[in-house]
């Protein structure tokens, strides 16, 4: 039985909801930027607790019905603000499993470079070559780097539908990562001047799916015990997980997630079959999980720190390429960079990032009710420019 929460329920829910309000812990005068970096930023100033507090203010509304930020570095804020159930009320858990959508990359980028580095797989072979029969002969050969820069030139594969639409309906369906591939080779590669592996980068779930089945191939093992061997456990990511095949729901403590769909209905979509996404986003954890990943990674503990640098610190020579192995380049202000990953699933957003010395990091989790749109949802960006912000000390 599927759950229906009207435009205007949604209005008297939010209105008529227990509000615990922002649950807040205090930046911490300790903490340093981690691996002896001394960054300026960091020694100046912690997180502007103030802006962070106004970033959840007035949860649930319109947007967002709940949300869970880290914010580490130098010093420390949590918050959490909204309700985990707009049927009950009941206030966030600051514990609590969602979605993590494409962050789910990042864990994929960092088990194929682990098996680079242990010579399992070489970054320029390609998947002609792993993958036999995959491919038709209409593709170029497309390099391992490739797939892991979005630049392979493969188009999206199948997909149940829009999730403000006959996604939502389609939401207990089964689509494999094969069938998926399956409809992107039957596409051909793209056509024209300027196309083709390594000349044009597409964000795109396609490339992840094969490293998914490429890691499988290369290891003999499942994708998800490899991300369990390489990344989750080395990293004490003992609250992340990936569903059971088509395993629709959360388990353990988590908020619902609401998507608006298109006719302007709001759903309870917290459970829905994901197994589509699998290696390129399926994975499901807290925002204490991505925070240990985040510095894990930065600190190169899960993928050696010359390979690190070159594959996911640096862009590939793409023109207007924005994204390396598995990581974004994000311009976070007064001068300085940040590197992360967002992910977007039905009801749920989620973003890590941090500054490459780790003086600020930032993990968030939003119960967006348009998790999928085109802008970015307003509590989100009020979280992102809180969190990079400078306090005025004057």
């Amino acid at each position: 039985m599927r759950t229906r929460i009207h435009t205007v329920a949604l209005a008297t829910a939010l209105s008529a909801a227990l509000v615990t309000g922002i649950a807040v812990v205090p930046a911490a005068a300790s903490g340093g930027a981690p691996g002896g970096h001394t960054a300026a930023f960091a020694r100046q100033t912690g997180p502007d607790a103030e802006a962070l507090g106004r970033a959840l203010r007035g949860l649930p509304d319109q947007d967002a019905t709940a949300a869970l930020v880290r914010v580490g570095g130098q010093g420390s804020w949590r918050g959490s603000a909204g309700v985990r159930d707009l049927t009950t009320g009941r206030g966030p858990l600051e514990n609590a499993r969602f979605r993590a959508g494409s962050t789910t990359k990042v864990v994929t980028s960092a088990i194929v470079l682990r098996l680079a580095a242990d010579k399992k797989i070489d970054l320029d072979g390609t998947v002609q070559e792993y993958l036999p029969g995959l491919l038709t002969d209409a593709f170029e050969p497309i390099t391992v780097r490739q797939l892991l820069t979005f630049t392979s030139g493969l188009q999206p594969g199948a997909s149940l539908g829009p999730s403000d639409a006959e996604g939502y309906e389609n939401r207990f369906k089964t689509l494999t990562p094969r069938a998926v591939v399956a409809a992107s080779v039957a596409k051909g590669p793209y056509r024209g001047a300027g196309e083709g592996p390594g000349r044009k980068q597409r964000y795109a779930n396609i490339d992840y799916t094969v490293l998914g089945m490429l890691i499988e191939k290369v290891t003999g093992d499942t994708y998800e015990h490899q991300a369990w061997t390489r990344v989750l456990r080395p990293a004490g990511m003992r609250h992340t997980s990936f569903p059971g095949g088509p395993d629709p729901r959360i388990h353990g403590p988590h908020h619902r997630g609401y998507q608006r769909l298109a006719s302007g209905e709001v759903v309870d979509a917290t459970e829905w079959n994901m197994s589509d996404r699998w290696a390129a986003g399926d994975m499901i954890s807290t925002t204490a999980d991505l925070e240990k990943l985040l510095f894990a990674l930065f600190r190169g503990e899960l993928v050696p720190q010359p390979l690190l640098e070159k594959e996911m610190f640096t862009l590939p020579d793409v023109k207007g390429a924005q994204l390396s192995a598995g990581l974004q380049r994000y311009d976070a202000g007064d001068g300085r960079v940040a590197w992360g990953k967002s992910g977007g699933r039905p009801g749920y957003n989620t973003f890590l990032a941090a500054t490459r010395d780790l003086s600020r990091t930032l993990v968030y989790s939003v119960n967006s009710v348009d998790a999928k749109g085109e802008a970015m949802n307003p509590v989100a960006a009020r979280i992102v420019r809180a969190a990079f912000s400078v306090p005025d000390k004057s």
